[in-house]
């Protein structure tokens, strides 16, 4: 008897932040959700930080200044256009999702209510009813990131079920965190989402190897940012402009899908803002799965067992 077919239509949409301008970008991942629900896709994926940007400041203008004003200055402008999901900042992409039943996988800086005036690298899944199903807030921020991020914590470790897939994603460099992945893996993981600020050098060679690792499908979705992508009225732009050495391009891009064997289905897109998708099947990740499946047979629960507390953290815990 031939082998069952369970395709799905995924896709990323590699866009540039309007750089501190949180609304902005949101039309931007908004009309990018329609474009990718128009060429059928069920899943659609977003970069690290979209909104309201990735903070390119620190690196280029000094950030670890102590009590520096200019580096106040952007950090309060910074936390001035987060997304606070309490706030409803998030309706125009939920009822997006929903009009169109598709579930966006995106990048934001979230500033919870709870947390005083700190914020989070923070990726969101938006289901295609247009609830917010999980908020993964990044468990360690990557190096200068430390002076814009707060630390996360395990509650967004989820997974969710797409069609005949389980979906899950990590934040950039959690990508590479062995547990980090592997609490996915155990959760039924067969759609991995990475999500990055946005290069090739991140995306080009972990997607395949985490692909062949979890015998899952990878989408790793990329930021954009060129030079002219900085608005005229960002705070402080001529320092940052004269801080960068590197060509037009602070974020190539990079995004990419693929296939549970590590071949690529997308190859990775480098400096352009689009929108891709493709057909995936999950008779690909059965097939090779026949002889390795990394939480299944192959595991040892017996010798081997993974440990991971989902619980928000908060600094006050209240007992009425």
């Amino acid at each position: 008897m031939p082998e069952a077919s369970s395709p799905l239509i995924i896709g990323f949409g590699q866009v540039a932040p309007v750089w501190l301008n949180r609304e902005a970008t949101l039309a931007k991942v908004v009309a990018a959700i329609h474009r990718a629900a128009d060429q059928g896709a069920s899943v659609v994926g977003f970069g690290e930080c979209l909104v309201p940007g990735y903070p390119f400041w620190l690196e280029l203008t000094d950030g670890a200044r102590f009590n520096d004003p200019v580096q106040k200055e952007l950090h309060a402008e910074y936390l001035r256009q987060a997304v606070c999901i309490e706030d409803d900042h998030l309706r125009p992409v939920q009822e997006t999702c929903a009009e169109r039943r598709i579930t966006a996988v995106l990048g934001i800086l979230e500033k919870p209510r709870d947390r005083g005036e700190s914020a989070f690298a923070c990726c969101v899944v938006v289901g295609a009813r247009g609830d917010v199903l999980s908020a993964h807030r990044k468990l360690m921020p990557t190096y200068e990131e430390r002076l814009a991020w707060s630390i996360g914590d395990g509650h967004g470790l989820r997974t969710h079920r797409i069609g005949e897939f389980t979906l899950g994603a990590l934040n950039c460099w959690e990508n590479w965190m062995p547990l980090a992945r592997a609490a996915l893996y155990g959760q039924g993981e067969d759609l991995h989402v990475a999500i990055w600020p946005g290069s090739l050098r991140n995306t080009d060679d972990l997607t395949r190897f985490i692909a062949k690792e979890s015998r899952s499908y990878v989408l790793s979705v990329s930021g954009l940012m060129r030079l002219s992508d900085f608005p005229e009225k960002t705070p402080h732009r001529a320092a940052i402009l004269a801080g960068h050495r590197g060509g037009d391009f602070l974020a190539d891009g990079g995004s990419c899908l693929a296939a549970p064997d590590g071949s690529w289905v997308i190859p990775p897109v480098v400096g352009e803002e689009c929108v891709r998708v493709a057909t995936i099947d999950h008779l690909h990740v059965r097939r090779e799965r026949q002889n390795f499946d990394p939480s299944g047979h192959y595991s040892r629960p017996d010798v081997l067992r993974l440990s991971v507390n989902r619980e928000r953290q908060g600094s006050v815990d209240l007992i009425d």
